[in-house]
């Protein structure tokens, strides 16, 4: 593979399989967070306890139950192959909002990552570099040009380390890596899940399903800052109360200690806004999103990339690939297509505040932010001070 180092020989075990309920839908974005630089590779590691499991928030009166992946009548929870996996070196990569005219400039003078965007071009049918690089903004963060724009920017990263003295031993030392949101897909490449070119054009399907559903639905995210999880989960209930059903609300991604997204109808997006201050919740920021991600308003979006993923190859990953529905590792083609379709990446939270204290909490002692922006260096540093990440851009 384009990015994998050497492959090492891996016993297969069958994943283990309970059936659970399903889980209530709910949304992610990280667009509103845009911190200054981290601090240097220096310091202390930091360590933080990891919880048992990933906990979601249920709309409507609910509070919080373990969090479940629904795959059809069964779901898988952990892994057998990798359960016992202890992260040293993590490979972080971003998702929508980390896009910014000019990324992808760095990357045309390292050969491996200018291919990367040539064969892009051939792909999707137009300069994606060309967009990169000049904009404008307004198309660049659409849905459909930033998704695909985010996927290879962010693997043109690993070709721009790689080139660099001593980059392929940090390559080679990665042994976990995970994305937030869209950047799940970029972690699975980089894995060796599936090839580049598979991966874009899933990445590409995804970005037009998602964007076709928002089409057809008027619904919008937002994020609440200065509140913990329980009380913006309270807050959607009292809005909940405020408007109809098909305009509920629920929590929209779970990214770090006070930046909770909550995402639904329109009219109830305008009641939590309205709402906000009472909560004592410091202010709100709408989010310059197609739609309700993540939540029952994707939908739609769901039978195009079931049907897309049951025609690609998908492959055990060489090393943990955390998901973001339930902070586990899974190995299993099978189940990896299932999360991406049904709830991973369509209809369900993502859980990345848990992933990383369940990465810091098995003793992770450094992390590299991959693509454009510092999005995830800044939820790192929110989540653990002590936390060590570099970014590497292109």
């Amino acid at each position: 593979m384009l990015f994998a180092p050497s492959r090492l020989p891996l016993q297969r075990f069958p994943p283990r399989r309970l059936r659970l309920v399903p889980g209530s839908p709910m949304a992610s974005t990280l667009a509103i967070l845009r911190p200054s630089a981290p601090a240097p590779l220096a310091g202390p590691r930091g360590r933080v306890a990891a919880p048992a499991t990933a906990r979601v928030a249920l709309s409507s009166r609910s509070r919080y139950l373990s969090a479940r992946v629904s795959l059809g009548s069964e779901v898988a929870v952990g892994d057998a192959l990798f359960a016992d996996y202890k992260p040293t070196t993590a490979f972080l990569f971003p998702g929508q909002g980390a896009q910014t005219v000019g990324m992808g400039a760095e990357a045309q003078s390292v050969p491996a990552a200018a291919k990367l965007f040539n064969q892009a071009n051939d792909i999707l049918g137009y300069d994606l570099l060309d967009l990169c690089t000049n904009g404008p903004k307004e198309k660049l963060d659409s849905t459909v040009i930033s998704q695909p724009a985010i996927y290879v920017t962010s693997l043109a990263a690993v070709e721009v380390l790689r080139a660099r003295d001593g980059g392929k031993d940090v390559i080679n030392s990665v042994d976990v890596t995970c994305g937030l949101s869209l950047g799940e897909y970029t972690a699975l490449a980089f894995a060796g899940a599936f090839s580049f070119e598979d991966g874009l054009k899933l990445v590409k399907l995804r970005g037009e399903a998602m964007q076709d559903a928002s089409d057809a639905a008027n619904s919008a995210m937002v994020s609440v800052i200065g509140l913990d999880s329980e009380k913006v989960q309270e807050l959607c209930d009292a809005a909940n109360e405020e408007v109809d059903e098909k305009e509920r609300v629920q929590i929209a991604n779970f990214l770090c200690p006070g930046n909770y997204a909550v995402s639904g109808g329109v009219k109830g997006i305008e009641v939590v806004e309205a709402k906000a201050k009472s909560f004592k919740a410091r202010m709100t920021v709408r989010l310059a999103v197609a739609g309700a991600f993540h939540t029952s308003f994707m939908q739609p979006a769901v039978s195009r990339l079931e049907s897309a993923l049951a025609a690609t190859e998908i492959r055990t990953p060489r090393i943990p690939v955390i998901s973001n529905v339930d902070a586990h590792p899974h190995s299993d083609p099978d189940t990896i297509k299932q999360i991406l379709a049904r709830q991973g990446q369509v209809t369900s939270p993502v859980q990345w505040e848990t992933t990383v204290k369940t990465l810091m909490g098995k003793g992770l002692d450094k992390s590299y932010e991959l693509g454009p922006g510092k999005v995830i260096a800044g939820i790192l540093k929110r989540i653990n001070k002590g936390a060590v990440i570099e970014n590497i851009g292109a």
